[in-house]
């Protein structure tokens, strides 16, 4: 396993880098920096918190990410690539130390055409979305940290988000449409990643290479409506969500069943949560409204709420109530509560939701998310949880892990315990052995890599 860098590789690699790269090395600023939002398992934050690299690299080019890159390999120290910092497993936290390379100079559209965009990684979301706007497009999918997020972290990072309803996961064929990777060797490629290959640096924590550039498929852009319908019972709630999901004439974004007692840690919204009942969270098309409301009423859900998004600066858009945000509000108050990631079968969906839902009445609260996947509709679980300790957290696990729900554990740090597999995709590892032979990008977070020494042979990633 990687060591942290000795004295002599990290000086060695800043008389390097000086006065060709920006880098940071004032140990507070560093250790902000080497951080994201782990502390949402109590598992992780006791055995995260205190680890930090050694120096942040701020490069402003691709040529000084290679350099970087070139430099790291020849001295053997290290790196951990950051975005936005928004991740929620320990991706962004370097366990051994090393460089953190904050790519978030990489930030220019380099064009936007024929129904896509490519991107520096260091673009942030909200951004993105911005600039895409004037040409009527948008991005496919964000997660609810969008206002934060780079739009490289939530490729490496992510898997899904707000507009997963429509497109699924990002993994899925067509989700992302090209990589420009760096690798991590004494003379770093340059590889150029298109159709199924993209998926060696998707979801892979920035173990496979240093992504300098994205090419991402666009959506027309929809005059969105924030909406929260309140029904008397969660699996109500539920129902409804499903039916809206399958309704082809409600365009949506996002379908969001939350059950109670989540909602009252909602403060902004607390007039629009009323006690005691769930709520659906949704955003449709102002087209699409009149429909909406036809659903929801035949089934007596009532709306408390209907505004056009907004998630501009001084707002809140009903998203951040949503995905892993849910989970935020509540550690906002209370830190006693985790929670659980989790794919329901979609051949018994509700079947399965309401006996999650009484399952363990006392200990879990039930939040969903609508997405596709492979071709079908289900819900995605991403419930809260009263943590008592990590015997009681892993029995919770394999109880749903036994009933047919898979679970992606969002309680460990690497790419394999992290998975509902419980290994790394073959591609991803395959991958790895070529663009970092020595085991030096975020060591520790694929286990089931060992370091080959040198690569060799001419592959074609395309």
């Amino acid at each position: 396993m990687t060591g942290r860098p000795s004295p002599d590789a990290l000086a060695a690699l800043k008389a390097d880098l000086s006065g060709r790269v920006a880098l940071v090395e004032e140990p507070a600023r560093v250790r902000k920096r080497s951080r994201d939002f782990f502390w949402y398992s109590p598992v992780l934050d006791a055995e995260l918190k205190g680890l930090s690299g050694d120096l942040v690299a701020e490069p402003a080019s691709e040529a000084e990410v290679i350099a970087v890159a070139a430099s790291c390999a020849r001295h053997g120290v290290p790196l951990t690539v950051r975005g936005g910092g928004t991740g929620n497993y320990g991706q962004a936290v370097p366990l051994h130390g090393g460089v953190v390379l904050d790519v978030s100079g990489l930030d220019r559209v380099e064009w936007q055409r024929d129904g896509a965009v490519r991107t520096g990684p260091g673009l942030r979301m909200n951004r993105l979305d911005g600039l895409l706007a004037e040409g009527g497009e948008e991005i496919r999918m964000h997660p609810s940290t969008k206002r934060t997020a780079s739009i490289g972290g939530f490729i490496a990072g992510g898997s899904g988000g707000i507009g997963s309803v429509n497109y699924g996961q990002l993994r899925e064929r067509g989700n992302i449409r090209a990589a420009r990777v760096v690798t991590l060797e004494p003379e770093p490629r340059v590889l150029e990643l298109t159709g199924d290959a993209v998926n060696g640096v998707a979801h892979a924590y920035g173990t496979t290479g240093i992504v300098t550039a994205l090419e991402m498929p666009l959506a027309p852009v929809h005059p969105w409506i924030d909406v929260i319908v309140a029904f008397d019972d969660f699996l109500t709630a539920a129902e409804v969500g499903l039916a809206v999901g399958r309704d082809p004439a409600i365009t949506k974004k996002l379908v969001t069943p939350i059950a109670w007692p989540l909602p009252q840690w909602f403060t902004p919204l607390r007039a629009q949560c009323p006690p005691g009942q769930a709520i659906l969270i949704a955003m449709v098309s102002e087209a699409s409204l009149p429909a909406f409301r036809a659903t929801v009423a035949r089934e007596g859900g009532t709306i408390t709420l209907e505004t056009p998004l907004d998630d501009s600066p001084g707002h809140t858009p009903l998203y951040e109530y949503s995905w892993n945000h849910t989970t935020l509000q509540v550690l906002k108050t209370d830190r006693s509560w985790t929670y659980l990631q989790s794919l329901h079968p979609a051949d018994r969906l509700m079947e399965s939701v309401a006996e999650m839902a009484a399952l363990f009445p006392d200990e879990i609260v039930p939040h969903l998310e609508l997405i596709e996947f492979a071709g079908r509709l289900t819900y995605a679980g991403i419930p809260l949880l009263k943590f008592t300790d990590a015997e009681r957290l892993n029995h919770i696990i394999a109880a749903h892990e036994a009933r047919g729900v898979w679970i992606a554990n969002p309680h460990v740090y690497t790419l394999e315990d992290g998975t509902r597999h419980k290994r790394a995709e073959t591609d991803q590892l395959g991958f790895k052995r070529l663009t970092d032979p020595m085991g030096l990008m975020n060591p520790g977070k694929m286990r089931s890599f060992t370091p080959a020494g040198v690569a060799t042979g001419a592959v074609c990633f395309t």
